[in-house]
C-alpha cells in the first residue's frame, strides 16, 4: 500500500508546515520592507582583518568595491555587517538540504556505517578553508570569489569559471527542489506540483524583497527547525526502538555496522580512505572558494569573525550529518526484516526516510508536520542561497567583469532582482524536465561535481603555486575538467547499460505482510569495465582537483613561469608567505603601520 494512501496530514501538522511559510515570506517583508538600515558613521567603521601582520595590507580599503552603489553592497552583503551566528546558520543552509538529509540516510541503511567518518573529513575541511582560503578573500575584500582569478591570472579565467558556477547552479536547482518535494508527496499526499510550486515562490519573493539579510536570517530559524526535526525522530525512533543495544545489536548483525574498511582498492564504495580523502576533498571544494559559502564570508566585518562563523559551521553540520546517519540505522532497525523498496512501499531510497517518519513516528500530532518543516525549510534555504549568489555572480562578474560595464544603481537593481525571478522559473521549469527525464538527475550530479572540482583546482593552483601562470592555470582548468568528465560520464553509461555490480548490502523481506520475494541478482564481471569507470564516486572530486594543480604546475614550469619577486603576496595564502621572497613585501609593511595608525588615531 502506498503510504501517501496509508496517511494524511492532520490539524496540528498542517499549523507547524503552514508555520513556516509564513515564517519565511514574513522575514523577507520584515527586512524588505519594514526594517530600514541604520547608517551612520560608526556602523562602516574601518576593518582590518584579524591575522598575523603578514596578512594586513592596504588591499583592505581598495578593495572594498560596493557592487556600483551602497544599496547594491547592503542588499547583497549585508555591507559587509552581519552578525557570526545567523551567518553560520546559514553557512549551514548553504550546504545541507533536503537531499543531504534523505541521501544520509539511505547511504547508510544501504552500504553502511564506514560513510559516518565523513563528520571527521568535514572537521579536517574546515580547518583547512579557515587557514588556508578565507584570510586571502578576507584581505582582498572581494564582493565575488571569481574576483581572485582575475587578480591573480587573467579575465577570462574568470569569466570561465564564473560561467561554470552559474551552470553549476542552474544544474543544482532541481535537486533542491525536486527531491524533498519527491519526499513530501510521498508523506502527506500534497501534489508534485504544488509543493515545487510552494517552495519556488515563496524561496523567489522573500529574496527578492529582502537581499541577504532575509536569506541569511531565514536560513538561520530553518536550520534550528531542520536540525529540532531530525533530532526529534532520532530520539522518538531510539525510544521506540528499545534502547541503543538493541539497536546497534541488530546493526551488527546485519552487517551495516562498518567502521574499520582499510580495503586499499579504489573501487570499495566506501573505506576509510575513499572517505576521509574523498569526502575532504569534496567538502573543501565547496566550502572554500564556492561563491555561496564566500559571499557568506565576505558579509561579516572581519576575518575573525568569518573563521568564527566557520567553526560553528564545521562543527553544526558535522553533528547534523552524524544525526542523519544515526537516524539511518534506526531506519534499518525498523526494516532489517521487510525492506521496503522490495516490498513495493516506496520506488526510490530518498523515499525511506519519510516512510519511516509516517511508520514509526506519524502517529503523534505534529511530529510529520515538523519533519515536512524541516525538509522543506531545508530546501528553501538552500534554493534561495542559490538565487541570491547566482544573482550576485551575474552582476559582478558577468556584466561588471566579463563585459566591462558598469550599470546604474536602478540597473544593477533591476538586473538582480530579474535574475532571481528567471532562476526561480528555471527551477520550476526543471522539475518538469525530470519528472520526464529520470536519467538527467545523474548527468546534472556529475556536471556540479565537475565544476566544483575544476574551480576549486584553479583556486588552490593561484593561491598554493606561486610560480602558476595563465597558461599553464587554463591546461590544467581543461586537462582536470575533461579527465573528471571522461571519468564520471564513463562511470554513469556503465552502469546504466549495468555493467557493475550493485555493491548494496544485503536486505531481507523474511518478515513482510505480503508474499514478496527478493529479485534474483545478477553477477557481472567487473574485470571487463575500464578500471576509471568502475572507481568509487569519492575519487572523481580529488582526482579532478589533483589533476588542475599537477597539470598546471607543471605547465607553469615550462612555459615561463611567474616571477616570485614580482608576486603580490596578498594572492597567496598566508601558510606560505614564509616561502616568498622578502622583494614580495617591500612597501607593503609601511603602508601596514599607517594603516594602524590611522585606526588608532595617530598621526
Amino acid at each position: 500500500m502506498e503510504v501517501a494512501e496509508s496517511y494524511r496530514f492532520g490539524s496540528v501538522d498542517y499549523i507547524v508546515f503552514l508555520g513556516m511559510i509564513v515564517l519565511s515570506t514574513g522575514t523577507g517583508i520584515y527586512f524588505g520592507c519594514i526594517k530600514k538600515s541604520k547608517k551612520s558613521i560608526d556602523d562602516v567603521e574601518p576593518t582590518l582583518p584579524t591575522t598575523t601582520s603578514t596578512t594586513t595590507t592596504s588591499s583592505m580599503e581598495t578593495r572594498k568595491h560596493d557592487f556600483g552603489s551602497e544599496k547594491m553592497s547592503e542588499y547583497l552583503l549585508g555591507s559587509r555587517q552581519l552578525k557570526v551566528f545567523p551567518v553560520a546558520m546559514s553557512l549551514i543552509a548553504s550546504y545541507v538540504s533536503g537531499v543531504t538529509i534523505l541521501g544520509t540516510t539511505s547511504e547508510i541503511y544501504n552500504f553502511g556505517t564506514q560513510y559516518w567518518f565523513i563528520a571527521i573529513a568535514i572537521i579536517l575541511q574546515g580547518i583547512a578553508v579557515s587557514y588556508i582560503y578565507i584570510p586571502v578573500f578576507a584581505t582582498l575584500q572581494v564582493g565575488s570569489s571569481y574576483e581572485y582569478l582575475e587578480m591573480r591570472f587573467h579575465s577570462v579565467i574568470r569569466s570561465i569559471a564564473s560561467f561554470m558556477f552559474i551552470l553549476d547552479e542552474i544544474l543544482f536547482l532541481p535537486f533542491v527542489v525536486y527531491v524533498p518535494a519527491i519526499a513530501l508527496n510521498q508523506v502527506s499526499g500534497i501534489n508534485l506540483h504544488v509543493i515545487s510550486a510552494v517552495i519556488v515562490i515563496v524561496c523567489v519573493f522573500y529574496t527578492f524583497v529582502g537581499g541577504i539579510k532575509a536569506v541569511v536570517h531565514t536560513d538561520a530559524w530553518q536550520t534550528l527547525v531542520m536540525f529540532l526535526s531530525v533530532l526529534a525522530v532520532a530520539a522518538l525512533g531510539t525510544y521506540y526502538a528499545n534502547g541503543w543495544d538493541k539497536l546497534f545489536g541488530d546493526a551488527a548483525k546485519g552487517g551495516r555496522l562498518i567502521f574499520s574498511n582499510t580495503d586499499p582498492s579504489p573501487y570499495v564504495r566506501h573505506t576509510v580512505w575513499s572517505v576521509l580523502i574523498g569526502g575532504f576533498s569534496y567538502w573543501t571544494s565547496f566550502n572554500a572558494v564556492n561563491q555561496t559559502m564566500v559571499q557568506r564570508y565576505m558579509s561579516l566585518p572581519s576575518l575573525k569573525q568569518a573563521r568564527a562563523s566557520m567553526a560553528i559551521f564545521t562543527i553544526g553540520v558535522a553533528a547534523f550529518v552524524s544525526v542523519c546517519c544515526y537516524v539511518g540505522l534506526l531506519i534499518f532497525e525498523m526494516y532489517q526484516d521487510c525492506d521496503p523498496l522490495s516490498a513495493g512501499l516506496i520506488t526510490h531510497d530518498d523515499q525511506l526516510l519519510p516512510l519511516y517518519v509516517v511508520q514509526s513516528v506519524g502517529h503523534i500530532p505534529g511530529i510529520a508536520g515538523l519533519f515536512i518543516a524541516g525538509i522543506f525549510g531545508a530546501a528553501l534555504s538552500s534554493l534561495s542561497v542559490v538565487l541570491n549568489s547566482t544573482s550576485l555572480v551575474i552582476l559582478e562578474d558577468i556584466v561588471r567583469g566579463c563585459f566591462k560595464m558598469r550599470p546604474s544603481e536602478r540597473a544593477s537593481t533591476v538586473l538582480v532582482k530579474t535574475s532571481i525571478i528567471v532562476l526561480g522559473v528555471v527551477a520550476l521549469s526543471l522539475v518538469l524536465v525530470l519528472e520526464q527525464l529520470s536519467g538527467i538527475l545523474s548527468i546534472c550530479t556529475s556536471m556540479t561535481a565537475i565544476a566544483a572540482g575544476t574551480t576549486f583546482g584553479l583556486f588552490t593552483l593561484g593561491m598554493l603555486v606561486p610560480w602558476a601562470n595563465n597558461i599553464g592555470t587554463a591546461v590544467g582548468g581543461i586537462a582536470g575538467a575533461l579527465l573528471a568528465g571522461w571519468i564520471s560520464f564513463g562511470t554513469q553509461i556503465t552502469i546504466a547499460a549495468g555493467g557493475l555490480n550493485s555493491q548494496k548490502l544485503p536486505v531481507s523481506v523474511e518478515n513482510c505482510a505480503a508474499n514478496v520475494t527478493l529479485p534474483d541478482s545478477v553477477w557481472v564481471d567487473e574485470e571487463q569495465v575500464f578500471p576509471l569507470y568502475r572507481l568509487s564516486y569519492h575519487w572523481i572530486n580529488p582526482i579532478g582537483v589533483a589533476t588542475v594543480i599537477v597539470v598546471g604546475a607543471i605547465v607553469s614550469l615550462f612555459t615561463k613561469p611567474t616571477e616570485l619577486k614580482s608576486l603580490d603576496p596578498d594572492l597567496i595564502s598566508p601558510v606560505l608567505h614564509r616561502c616568498l621572497p622578502k622583494e614580495c613585501f617591500v612597501g607593503r609593511n609601511h603602508h601596514a603601520q599607517a594603516q594602524t595608525n590611522l585606526l588608532n588615531g595617530q598621526s
